[in-house]
């Protein structure tokens, strides 16, 4: 007799329903085995053949941090292309990689973390390159696109699994786990929420990850939003991720739970399933969420909940059926199809910003200078890959018009530091070095990788080492020895020229010269990773506290400022192409805001060097964010995120007329800093923020890019269809003699509407190319939804009769042709305040005032910001017959004052203070009035109004 194989159990038949493999495998997992699926680093389960799973492999445009791979344009880079088709192949191209990556090293997560969604509200964001467009429309069908790619096209089986970050209105580094966005319902519903709406709708996302930050005063990982709307948007299970430490944070730094074991049972029950929290190490959380089984707080349900949406995932990246995962071969890594797409897709990113009397493109033979601080650099950031392949603007310069046609200066002062012995600082030679690129081995967390100590350190010699020092900004500098290697610390404190690029979780490659009392010229060295000060001893240069040894008193003795060098260079050649713009890992980056749009003042004075030496200089802007840059006497000017591995190749190819631009801005470029609103300011209407509110004059506009040749707009028709569709169609010719791609952009207005609207919203766009003298046809089908806003009044969307126009164009400014349709509508209805009263946050204007959270489950609360005083304003109020009596529901001391209309008559309600934020009290108080009238309170003091109700 032979043994019979024992039958495979329910969980692995694939002819099964996933619910039903899913109800199979809980029910056969026990309860400190489920317990321990909650943890980003899930164990194995050898009895059940289940392997170990982790949440989390960053991909925002490339695999980062494990180690070499394809590297794409930064995600703000792949938003200027305006093309889903191409971002769609990125997203291919990635995920391919990933699974690529992950067969020779099982580190690589198929749970992919990105892409990121957040509107670029903001330009002073640090994490600005992270995200695709301030606008919702567009970012959305961009991050629609990625995660298509990302997921594949297989009905059943994914190719890896998409989270969006980060949920919610998350778009400061200062104060990022602590500050709470205050954001009104109109502008919840009509932006920040849509964006991600419209992406988990398109069918391609696995789930998503909340923010640090809290929104209307409560976390975003404890936030309601994740049942009521998250999950209401899909019937696919969506897993949500915790962001790294933030459970911890909802105890250790915001203070919102007394113990972890309420803050972990809170995120549970809210809807967050997998905790990233200390690491690899799952036991904290593991006894957290123990404990809270034991104390009553959480429920087997609710961990059954939240390990069945993580099974969900895995079955369905194929974990539980190797045999028919359809994606379990893919070997495509690093090939010639992903290193054209990089180049395509950095092509296809560049903005030409201006170019007076067709400066550009140059013809053959000009002889090119070739200047600034990103001449020669091609920047990864902190989400990027290492290099494979890498390209600059001067190498590839160099390529396309030959080397005999290209001057370089890279414009960096040359300096030494001089010590108060005589000395300078030196850096030992070390031949046998092995030349390392940081990351290259990859890493879980990168910002555990230590500095690099096989390095002789600084010494004081009587000559010295000449550096180019280099000004960021913000008094932030790098200084670079002659062999390439910047100025680093590593963990035992030393100085060593040992690092290729600065970068880090915390940079160790920026240092501060900080004026000494003693002379003019002295100045102390100050290291801001360690925040200590640079000082010289016997064994080497090191970084110390003042108690073991005294700082070190230096003179900066420059050898050329370089200004100098670029003036040589430009004088003698027919175009300056000026490559300024930032370091990804320095003033603007995650944890990181930008406090100015200004352009560093050491870029600022090479480009008025090259300039003055030369008036047909090009400034080609290389950075993560918009800049306020005078480029008035300039005759052309471009702009790219950084743009990956092939960079260098496509601002050459650009630059010499192989490629026509067609980059878009993504986002509104600012005149000045005093054109922003406050970084915190997340009322975007209020505040009229982004281009569909801002009523100044932009530096550029949303939407703006010219081209190497022309185009007309004709023959724009609309129609409101009574299925509900918006119909229309216009004309776009390409009237130059160069090939070019045209972005065409369709956008709405509401010009009779009686509350705030955009000044223009688009609502549809599409990239064309276009032969010269060639004419294409573009329609859209809208549902007329897309006309739709958020009235406060009944608490949900409206659709208002009237005329809307259609305005189609080269950008929000740039419109080529307009009509107008008229669409039947719902027309308003007063407020019904003798029944359901006023919600406090449904106002219609205010100010002063700050949404709070009105329990820390659910609901919202006003207050005045900083305790002082706010004013709300809700209009049309239907009081009926009449009232006599009004009541506020309010917690904590202070003063309501309720008008009616303009009147000059207050009732003023005044509450005993009561003992905590979420303790609330009614107070009542005589009012009489009738029918329909505007209302305005008026808030004073550190109290939170809730509702209002009317009655009598």
């Amino acid at each position: 007799m032979t043994a019979q194989t024992p039958p495979s159990p329910p969980f692995r038949d694939p002819q099964l329903p996933i619910a039903k493999r899913i109800d199979d495998l809980l029910s056969r997992l026990t309860l400190d085995e489920r317990v321990a699926f909650l943890h980003q680093f899930a164990p194995a389960v050898e009895r059940l053949g289940v392997a170990a799973f982790r949440t989390g492999q960053e991909a925002l445009h490339g695999v980062a941090w494990m180690g070499p791979a394809t590297v794409f344009p930064q995600s703000v880079g792949l938003g200027a292309t305006w093309n889903e088709e191409l971002v769609h192949r990125v997203g291919e191209a990635v995920s391919k990689e990933v699974r690529a990556m992950r067969a020779r090293d099982d580190r690589i997560g198929l749970n992919v973390w990105a892409p990121t969604v957040n509107l670029l509200r903001h330009p002073l964001w640090g994490r600005n390159e992270e995200g695709y467009s301030e606008d919702p429309k567009l970012t959305s069908a961009i991050a629609t696109a990625y995660t298509r790619g990302l997921r594949g096209d297989h009905p059943a089986y994914w190719r890896t699994a998409p989270v969006l970050k980060h949920w919610l209105a998350h778009n400061n580094e200062t104060d990022r786990a602590t500050a709470s966005s205050s954001v009104r319902p109109r502008v919840l519903h009509e932006y920040d929420l849509r964006a991600f709406r419209e992406t988990v709708e398109a069918g391609a996302v696995a789930g998503v990850m909340p923010a640090y930050n809290l929104v209307n005063g409560r976390p975003n990982h404890v936030s309601p939003h994740l049942g009521d709307q998250l999950r209401t948007w899909t019937d696919e299970d969506l897993l949500v991720c915790s962001d790294a430490g933030a459970p911890s944070n909802l105890v250790d730094s915001e203070h919102y739970y007394d113990t972890h074991e309420e803050a972990t049972a809170a995120s549970l029950i809210a809807g967050v399933d997998s905790f990233t929290d200390h690491g690899t190490d799952s036991s904290k959380i593991v006894a957290r969420v123990q404990g809270a089984l034991s104390q009553g707080l959480l429920t087997e349900e609710d961990i059954d909940r939240a390990v069945r949406r993580q099974l969900s995932v895995r079955f369905r990246l194929g974990e539980f059926d190797p045999q028919y995962d359809p994606y379990a071969a893919t070997s495509d890594f690093d090939t010639p199809a992903h290193r054209a797409l990089a180049q395509e897709a950095a092509e296809q990113a560049i903005v030409l910003l201006k170019n007076d009397d067709s400066t550009l493109p140059l013809p053959p033979g000009t002889r090119v200078a070739v200047v600034g601080l990103l001449a020669d650099e091609c920047k990864a950031d902190w989400y990027s890959g290492t290099f494979i392949h890498r390209s600059t603007p001067l190498e590839a310069l160099y390529e396309r018009f030959g080397a005999e046609h290209v001057e370089f200066a890279e414009g960096v002062d040359r300096v030494r530091l001089r010590t108060s012995a005589g000395t300078f600082l030196h850096v030992p030679p070390a031949e046998d070095a092995p030349d390392v690129a940081r990351g290259a081995e990859g890493a879980l967390d990168p910002a555990l990788l230590a500095g690099r100590t096989d390095l002789p350190a600084l010494t004081a010699a009587a000559v010295g080492t000449e550096f180019a020092l280099i000004d960021w900004g913000e008094d932030l500098l790098t200084l670079r020895a002659p062999d390439g290697r910047y100025l680093s610390v590593a963990e035992d404190g030393y100085v060593r020229a040992s690092a290729d690029q600065p970068g880090g979780w915390i940079v160790q490659e920026t240092f501060r010269l900080e004026p000494h009392e003693s002379h003019d010229n002295h100045h102390l060295l100050r290291h801001v990773g360690t925040g200590r000060h640079v000082s010289v001893a016997a064994d080497g240069v090191k970084v110390a506290d003042a108690e073991e040894t005294p700082p070190e008193i230096f003179e900066l003795i420059v050898a050329e400022h370089g200004e100098e060098s670029v003036k040589r260079v430009a004088a003698q050649a027919d175009v300056v192409v000026v490559v300024a713009g930032n370091d990804p890992h320095i003033n603007g980056r995650e944890t990181e805001d930008r406090t100015t749009l200004h352009l560093p003042a050491h870029q600022q004075r090479l480009l008025r060097a090259a300039r003055a030496a030369n008036p047909r200089t090009i400034l080609a802007l290389v950075s993560a964010y918009p800049y306020a840059v005078d480029v008035t006497d300039l005759p052309a000017a471009l702009w790219t995120a950084h743009g990956g591995q092939a960079a260098g190749t496509a601002l050459a190819r650009v630059l010499a007329g192989d490629v026509s631009p067609a980059g878009r801005l993504p986002q509104t470029w600012y005149a000045a800093d005093a054109d922003l609103p406050g970084l915190l300011d997340y009322d975007i209407i209020g505040s009229r923020q982004t281009y569909l509110y801002f009523e100044g004059t932009p530096l550029f506009p949303f939407g703006h890019g010219l081209s190497y040749t022309s185009f007309a707009y004709t023959d724009l028709t609309a129609e409101a269809g009574d299925d509900e569709t918006l119909r229309v169609s216009f004309t776009v010719t390409n009237t130059g003699d160069v090939t070019a791609d045209e972005v065409a952009q369709l956008y709405t207005r509401a010009p009779e509407s009686p509350v705030a609207r955009p000044r223009r919203e688009l609502v549809a766009h599409r990239r064309i190319t276009l032969t010269p003298g060639e004419s294409v046809p573009v329609s859209f089908e809208l549902p007329l939804s897309c006309l739709e806003f958020w009235d406060v009044a009944i608490g949900g969307p409206r659709l208002a009769p009237g005329a809307y126009e259609l305005l189609a164009g080269g950008s929000s400014e740039d419109i080529r042709v307009r009509t107008t349709v008229q669409v039947t509508g719902t027309p308003p209805l007063p407020r019904p305040v003798c029944r359901l009263g006023l919600a406090a946050a449904d106002f219609d204007e205010q100010s002063g005032a700050e949404i709070v959270d009105r329990t820390k489950v659910s609901g919202d609360a006003v207050t005045p910001a900083g305790a002082g005083e706010a004013e709300l304003l809700y209009r049309d109020c239907d009081f009926g017959s009449g009232v006599t009596e009004v009541t506020v529901e309010v917690a904590g001391g202070g003063a309501v004052e309720v008008v009616v209309d303009d009147g000059d008559k207050a009732t003023v309600l005044t509450p005993a203070p009561t003992a905590g934020p979420y303790d609330y009290t009614t107070v009542r108080a005589p009012l009489t009035t009738d029918g329909v009238r505007d209302v305005r309170l008026r808030l004073r003091g550190p109290l939170r109004l809730a509702h209002v109700g009317f009655s009598g």
